[in-house]
This record gives C-alpha cells, structure tokens and sequence, in this order.
C-alpha cells in the first residue's frame, strides 16, 4: 500500500491516473447528460483534497495548446461572422457576457466572495474552459472551486432552458423555420447548374469576352458543345446559334443568363473524350491566399474552376477570390491539363493530415511575447495572436492552419493537462471554502446561467426581432455550450441553430476571456 501511495507523488503518475478516471467518469450519462471531458476536474479536486500535487509547468502547457488551437480554429468563423453577420449576433454575444459579469461581480460583493471565485463561477456557469483558463492566469487555481461548483448546472441549466424558450414564447417553431429558410434563400443563394441552347441572333459569332458573360450574368459557362464535341471555354470561345452551354451560378444569375442567351434546356452535354471535370483539393502551400486572377488558370491551362466548396458550403469562384488550404475546387479542362492542374493546386488528401510543428511552436512563442508586454496575459495574448494568424491563413511559407484531426487532438491534450493541475490545485482548498460559501455558490451560479439568457433572449425578440431558431444557437454559442446546440437541433430540420451557434461561440469566447482580464484590472 505504501508503495502505491508513493506512485502518486510522481506527478505523470498522477496525471495520468485523473485524466484516466475522469474519462470514464465523463462517459457516464443521468438523465441523457454527460460531464464528458469536464469530469476530470472534479476527479482532480478530489485528489487534490488527499494531498495529490502535479507539477505546474503542466498547467502552462495545457493553457497553450488549448487557447492556441481554439484560436486557430475560430479565427475565420470570428473575422467572417463579424463582417456578415455583424452587429446583431455580436451584440448578443455581448449583452449575454456583459449581463453575466455584472451579476458575478454583484454577487462578488453581495456574498463577499473572494474575486477569484467569482471568476470561476462565471467560467462555470457560462461552461467556457477558455474562460477558466483565462481565470486562473489572472486569479491562481482558486477559480477552479467556483467553476466546478458552477459548471453541472451551467450544462443543465441552458439545456432545459433552451428546450423550454419556444414554449415560454409561444412560438411556431415550423413558422419560424419558413421565415429562416426565406431569409436564407434571399441572402445566401445556392448554386445550381443548368444546361442552355444559344437562340439569341444577337449573340450568334460572338466569344465570350466580348460579351463580357461574366460581367453581364455572375455566371461560370463550365462547357460549351459546338456539334457533338465539349469543350472547356475561353473567352476566345465562339458561341454559335444551336450550341448548347453549361452555365453555374445563383437563380438570379441563371434568369440574367436567359435574357442573355435563350431558355434552359434538359437535354445533356456529354463529356468528350479530351474533356474532364475533377474535384480538386488544394494541399500546395505556393497557391494558399492566391487569388484566381493571379493564378490565372484560363491562360495556363485553359481551365475553368466552377465552383469553390469550402467547409461544405458552395463559393462564386469570383476572380477575387481567395484560395484556402482545404479548398475543394471543381474544374473543368481538358484531360491532358488536368494533370498539371492536380499538381499546381497539390490535390494530396494525405497532406490534410500532416501537421507541422513550426508554426504551432512560433504562434505560441509569439502569444507568450505579446501577453508578457500586454495587459492581456498568457491567455489573452496566445488566443489573440491565433485569432489573427490564423485570418492571415499564411505568411512567406509559413502555413497559420491545422488538420482538424491535429487541432482536436492538441487541444483536448492541452484541455485534459490544464483541467488536471488546476483541480489537484484548488481541491487542497476545497472543504475550507465549501465551508465558508456554502450554499451561495450553487445560488449564484444558478443565477449567472440563467440571468443573462433570460435578458438576452427577450432584447433578442422584443428589439431585433431575431428569428427564435437563430436565437436558440446564438444562446448555445453565447454560453459556449456544445451540449446545448445538442439539445436544439432535434427540433428543426433546418441548420439554422448551428449557423448562428459558429458565428457567436468563437465572438462569445474572446469577450468572456477579455472580460475575465478587465476583471482582474478592476478587482
């Protein structure tokens, strides 16, 4: 017995131990609600009581490569959501985390809590591990009590409260679906494909350039059949009376391509034997942040990219537009071209998963620099850094991108090293606080999950007018809670709580982060 005992002074030892339990205990569901990941600080807390220590530089490490992959993984969805969907769901964001730390800090002195409780228990109860990280760099592990005691009902708590908003509103679900899905069609329209025959006499003998088809319709002519031949279009290519077109882009785009050229048709364009359309996967760093004016596929290789998927949603190849790693192409050439095309785009799915240590070590060097100088600290300045590495998506040769494999496998490392240090080192604490507290802490946790949901949701409606689907994944997203979105998804066939969700949980998790450290200035 004693030598086992002595195992448990060897911090790995100990480590591993915490992290094996509490996923064991984190799988373990009441009611169809799990902790998953997040049990492995309240197995830390308990070994933390009998005296079990890990060693810090642990803690440091986890808090890195968590805030750094989370950064580099929200930073698009961040920069975009602010250009596209702006105003109306960052303010939500805001007024939720805003209402939430004025109810932490009234309680803070209602109850006389120490600070770094009050911290934790706003972590807790918005259940942000970011927010938890940024607590304890500012306050030390004491945050961690108060986000423990805050954290079960912070999960249960919006949960219920999300399945329960829609009856408490009195809302028509299905009418609310039929009002997002209008908004949608109206702002994101989806690309389609439709086949033409050339009626028009005023076209007849004319190339594409002079009649500037792009320009006129916002439309990719992807083939064009003269006689019995495809072939891929330049804007060199002459369209004659009879020809049948395959032309890509919006509904809008396809009435602008019938004025143009005359009435769709069903019948096909079969590929010629010289003729190919590829999807193409761009693994090749040289072509990252190019644009497809500067790549200038046309007159290299007589080729015509038709559309850009990108994070499964489909993208007008406009010649501004960008290139990304990960980018799937479509793109039409000849057979012989398409060759050379996989290799200037890379098109190697192994490359997907490849991750390259460099970056990652440089990003986090630099988010230490920029936090040490700053009032932003070790959390504040890695997860800002990430944020705008990974928008510049690359510098020189250096890619500022992960595999998604390679991120959810860094950040849960750092997540399980942080959660296991941080809980060994409040749990020496935890009787004599529960002690002095009591009761107060569940009381105010209860209070900063609710509370602001509450108020969120009726400015939401009363003033923004928000549709009710959009608002239950901005609720998710605003109290980071992956269990929530869950919890709502059944009840819509439409994606309209997940959009929402990706645009405020990325905006929610830096403004709790930046609010933990304002905290820390005014305390």
């Amino acid at each position: 017995m004693e030598l086992f005992l002595d195992l448990f002074k060897d911090s790995y030892f100990a480590l591993f131990v915490i992290i094996a339990l509490g996923y064991m205990i984190g799988k373990v569901k009441i009611f169809g609600i799990s902790l998953d990941v997040s049990a492995i600080i309240f197995v830390a807390l308990i070994f933390g009581h009998f005296g079990v220590t890990i060693d810090p530089i642990i803690q440091d490490i986890g808090i890195v490569l968590f805030i750094f992959t989370i950064g580099i993984q929200a930073g698009p969805g961040f920069f975009d959501s602010l250009k596209k969907h702006g105003v109306k769901l960052a303010s939500l964001a805001m007024i939720l985390i805003l209402v939430a730390a004025l109810v932490a800090v009234v309680c803070q002195y209602l109850f006389d809590f120490d600070p770094a409780i009050a911290a934790g228990l706003l972590a807790g109860a918005l259940t942000s591990t970011p927010g938890l990280a940024s607590a304890t760099d500012q306050f030390g592990s004491l945050s961690s009590i108060g986000y423990g005691v805050a954290y079960p009902f912070g999960v249960i708590g919006v949960i219920l409260f999300l399945r329960l908003l829609p009856k408490l509103m009195r809302a028509d679900l299905a009418k609310e679906e039929e009002l997002w899905e209008a908004e949608m069609h109206s702002n994101t329209p989806l690309l389609v494909a439709q086949n033409f025959r050339v009626t028009n006499d005023n076209i007849d003998g004319k190339t594409l350039g002079e009649l500037r088809f792009r320009h006129m319709t916002d439309a990719v002519v992807s083939r064009v059949m003269h006689g019995v031949e495809a072939v891929t279009p330049s804007p060199k290519t002459i369209l004659y009376k009879g020809d049948l077109i395959r032309v890509v882009g919006t509904e809008e785009s396809i009435e602008k391509v019938k004025l143009l050229i005359g009435q769709p048709v069903e019948q096909e364009i079969p590929l010629s034997g010289n003729y190919d359309v590829q999807t193409v996967l761009v693994t090749n760093k040289d072509v990252v942040s190019k644009t497809l004016l500067q790549l200038n596929l046309q007159s290299n290789y007589d080729a015509t990219v038709t559309r850009i998927r990108r994070s499964g949603i489909d993208i007008k190849p406009s010649p501004n537009a960008k290139i990304r790693f990960g980018d799937k192409l479509v793109v039409a050439c000849s057979k012989e071209n398409m060759e050379q095309v996989f290799h200037l785009f890379g098109n190697d799915a192994k490359r997907l998963s490849d991750t390259d240590i460099f970056p990652i070590a440089l990003g986090i060097v630099l988010g230490v620099l920029i936090g040490k100088f700053t009032f932003l600290g070790l959390t504040g300045g890695v997860l800002i850094v990430a944020l705008i590495l990974s928008r510049i998506g690359k510098t020189g040769p250096i890619l500022w991108t992960m595999s998604s494999a390679s991120n959810l496998l860094l950040r849960e490392l750092g997540l399980i090293f942080f959660l296991s240090v941080v809980g060994t080192q409040a749990g020496t604490t935890l009787v004599e606080t529960y002690l002095q507290y009591g009761y107060q802490l569940f009381l105010v946790g209860l209070m900063i999950t609710l509370i602001p949901m509450i108020i969120t949701a009726l400015i939401a409606r009363t003033v923004y007018k928000t549709n009710l689907l959009t608002l239950l994944g901005a609720l998710a997203g605003g109290m980071t809670s992956t269990p929530g979105l869950a919890a709502i998804s059944p009840m819509t066939k439409s994606n309209a709580p997940q959009i929402a969700y990706a645009t405020v949980y990325p905006i929610s998790m830096v403004l709790l982060v930046l609010v933990v450290k304002l905290l820390a200035l005014f305390t």
